[in-house]
């Protein structure tokens, strides 16, 4: 059997019938999270020049930063791995208090350095709590998603004053968040019943791993 022959044997035999298989799964997650930091950085996330149009580059900007999609979909992983009422609480606040920042933002409240390590160490504590399975009283994680959506929201608000039409930009890039978080529960509820809810965890540790890359290059 060639190597590339048992390669696509190991990929294609389902990870719990093959030993090791739930550690090569987890690996395979990490290591796809890590490739696609290498390619974005926390300052480019949000770096988009040129005017911004309406509603459709609203939708575009959180999808097109890698730093602000793993957060969006963090907030949603913790809210299904805590479940409850965290399930649904967590992601509608995330884009309530973006606003917030966006309107910070647009007065330049703060300068752009604090913004980018805060949006890195956002990935590492969203992460971080994922990765240690941390079931948060409602209050303590609603103050965390608060804080961090704060930083996220900043970059959006300055965006809008360069846009064609600020509403349906601001409007496009909410509706974009709450999909992402949406994505973010469909998969903590999906893969919270593998391996015991490890994978989950896997992808809180994987990143974590991005956020500190984010904090550094």
């Amino acid at each position: 059997m060639t190597r590339f022959s048992m390669l696509l044997h190991q990929v294609l035999t389902p990870a719990h019938s093959r030993p090791g298989g739930s550690m090569l799964a987890i690996r395979t997650v990490g290591l796809a999270l890590l490739v696609g930091c290498s390619f974005s950085t926390a300052a480019s996330a949000h770096d988009l020049g040129g005017p911004m149009g309406g509603f459709g580059s609203g939708f575009g900007h959180p999808l097109a930063g890698f730093d602000h999609f793993l957060a969006m979909l963090a907030v949603g992983l913790w809210g299904a791995q805590m479940g409850g009422r965290s399930v649904w609480s967590l992601p509608a606040t995330f884009p309530l208090i973006m606003c917030i920042g966006g309107v910070a933002g647009m007065l330049g409240l703060m300068p752009d350095e604090t913004i980018r390590l805060a949006i890195a160490i956002s990935l590492v504590v969203l992460g971080g709590v994922i990765a240690a399975r941390w079931v948060a009283p409602e209050w303590a994680a609603l103050v965390i998603v608060a804080f961090f959506a704060i930083f996220h929201g900043y970059p959006h608000g300055q965006l809008t004053l360069r846009a064609a039409d600020p509403a349906a930009f601001t409007v496009g890039f909410v509706v974009s968040t709450g999909a992402i978080h949406i994505l973010g529960i469909a998969v903590g509820y999906g893969l919270g019943r593998i391996w015991n809810g490890r994978l989950v965890q896997a992808l809180g540790a994987a990143i974590v791993a991005c956020g500190i890359y984010f904090l550094f290059f």
